[in-house]
């Protein structure tokens, strides 16, 4: 050992370090290189975590290995191509559908045990199909987010749908049969319903989770923004967790915390949306050319083109 580090006072200074933290020196003698074991999934007991899930179907593997970790109050995006995964996922997050390998875990519990009654007080779920089988009118359908709640109705139980509908612009549609409006005004009416599942705290400040399958599919740009821009702001001011999987990385650049691209049923990259979104990712996943630009609010926006590659167009049509 070099003979500084046998001064206590040198020593003392580095009493708090990491061992790979610690200085070395070219006299000093080799030591066998510590082998740290692997930290083992830390389960945050205020998060949706999913780790290492995997899905097979008959012999097609749907997801390999992914992982993802979303906290209250953050909007996350999972974006890819058609055929990726991104519904298998959301499936798997919501409880819907188990996997074959790998957990998720909802607020520090294992999903598979909470009881369907209490996972639908703290998790909503919007499909894509925003249709029903019955001649349901849309405040009847708004109405029925509040059904896990019929045991212990809130003091404002009566307004609570109507509230939801004005929330996302269908109020003046509460009297009309759901399937005899437009997809995007089902689409609406059926995003009053997640939200009024969940429209008040939780007793003890459990987390509530708001888990949406390409929710902006059948609106015109004008809602797509809105609609964003609502679960936006419900995230933040209710402290909601809100994960979406979209198709549009402009929408994610503008209103996601995170989000995470998969592709083949694999996780090809996460984290902040400007950081992740590259170029080079959207031409190595989609297939397609794009330009970042700075949009007059300081927001990332991306310019696309088709990208040349007919390979990826070939895998896509197959």
């Amino acid at each position: 050992m070099n003979a500084r580090l046998r001064d206590p006072e040198w020593r003392e200074a580095f009493a708090h370090s990491h061992p790979g933290e610690w200085p070395l020196w070219q006299d000093a003698v080799a030591e066998p290189a510590l082998r740290w074991p692997e930290p083992a999934p830390v389960h945050d007991p205020a998060s949706l975590q999913a780790d290492d899930i995997a899905v097979r179907m008959g012999g097609a593997c749907l997801l390999d290995g992914v992982s993802l970790r979303l906290s209250p109050g953050e909007v996350g995006a999972v974006l890819g191509p058609n055929g990726a995964g991104k519904s298998t996922l959301l499936s798997v997050l919501a409880g819907l559908r188990a996997p074959d390998a790998g957990q998720v875990v909802l607020g520090g519990r294992p999903l598979p045990s909470l009881a369907a009654a209490a996972l639908a007080m703290e998790r909503a779920v919007l499909p894509q199909d925003t249709g029903v089988a019955f001649d349901f009118c849309v405040r009847d359908v708004v109405e029925l987010g509040r059904y896990p709640h019929r045991g212990a109705p809130t003091r404002d139980e009566a307004g609570i749908a109507q509230a939801a509908m004005a929330l996302t612009g269908v109020g003046h549609l509460a009297g009309r049969a759901l399937n005899s409006l437009s997809g995007g005004e089902r689409a609406r009416a059926q995003l009053a319903r997640v939200l009024a599942q969940i429209w008040h705290p939780l007793p003890g400040g459990r987390p509530r989770w708001l888990l949406l399958d390409e929710p902006t599919a059948a609106l015109d740009l004008r809602h797509q923004h809105a609609t964003m821009a609502t679960v936006r702001r419900w995230a933040r001011g209710q402290g909601v967790g809100v994960l979406a999987v979209l198709h549009d990385p402009n929408l994610a650049l503008r209103y996601a915390d995170r989000v995470w691209v998969l592709d083949g049923g694999r996780l090809q990259a996460s984290g902040a949306p400007a950081q992740t979104l590259t170029p080079a990712l959207l031409q190595r996943v989609w297939g397609v050319r794009a330009r970042p630009v700075v949009d007059a609010d300081g927001c990332v926006q991306l310019l696309m083109a088709p990208g040349g590659d007919t390979s990826k167009d070939r895998e896509d049509m197959a």
